[in-house]
């Protein structure tokens, strides 16, 4: 019956997953940045130790991954990275990981052997389409003629050639009386709307870039999503959901699915 039971819960808790991945990016791929705080070798060490962290989690998804851009670090570790995560919810998943993550360890970089707090910070990103398909339905359309009121001659002023289509969901509106041909016109005045509607889809993809990019928190105490404490004693906490994980090693190792799951299913993504 104990069997029984925990094929039903792990059921129940896949489904209750599916639904928290129904996010409009969810099922993209993402693009995770992660950038070492104030406090040098410390945290630039650090921000690789998350950087491996992630590598071995996208490993063990059988997900792929494409460094974009790799800023050493003056002495050790880095002072930023950028890379894609390719696979399906690859964002879903990630977009948990978005804050500060603060390590609290014995320094390898101090002879004194203090105690040292460092920060790092995680950003992540849906990777959007570049190339954007304008589809205009006919039904979106009205299409209204008239007579050219310019230059061009009586042909022009007599005949309604002259076109102006209205885009119904956008509320665009765009006029073309230049050539003698409405058939002319026509082509012209769409191409006009395609090229006003993809630069509105592009405007709407950069307005969400910088919603998600304003939500980025400072790299700094009292921002933490998660800390890692290796001494004085072993513990992972995320502090969204007070998720205590005591196998650090276990963690920074990429056995992270705890926590990613944890936080989608409370909602705190």
């Amino acid at each position: 019956m104990s069997q029984q039971v925990r094929i039903i819960e792990k059921g129940v808790q896949k489904l209750s997953l599916d639904l928290m991945l129904g996010g409009e990016d969810d099922p993209n791929n993402s693009i995770v940045s992660i950038n070492a705080g104030a406090g040098g070798t410390e945290a630039q060490d650090w921000a690789e130790m998350l950087f491996r962290m992630y590598v071995r989690w996208i490993e063990r998804k059988g997900f792929k991954i494409d460094i974009i851009d790799f800023q050493p670090g003056d002495e050790a570790g880095i002072k930023s990275v950028t890379f894609t995560a390719n696979g399906k919810y690859s964002y879903g998943y990630l977009k948990t990981e978005i804050g500060v993550h603060r390590l609290v360890r014995i320094s390898p970089f101090n002879a004194s052997g203090k105690r040292h707090t460092s920060f790092a910070s995680v950003f992540v990103y849906p990777e959007l389409d570049d190339e954007i398909v304008i589809a205009v339905e006919d039904k979106d359309l009205r299409i209204d003629v008239y007579r050219a009121s310019g230059a061009g001659g009586q042909h022009v002023n007599k005949t309604s050639s002259a076109v102006r289509i209205t885009h119904l969901p956008s509320g665009i509106v765009v006029q073309c009386q230049q050539e003698k041909s409405q058939y002319r016109n026509k082509e012209m005045a769409m191409k006009v709307l395609k090229a006003r509607l993809y630069q509105l889809e592009k405007q709407k993809q950069e307005e969400k870039i910088q919603v998600l990019h304003e939500g980025k928190d400072e790299i700094a105490w009292g921002s933490q999503i998660r800390s890692y404490v290796m001494h004085p004693y072993q513990m992972v906490k995320d502090h969204r959901i007070n998720l205590e994980v005591g196998n650090v090693t276990s963690i920074l190792d990429g056995a992270l699915d705890p926590f990613i799951e944890g936080v989608l299913l409370a909602g705190k993504a």
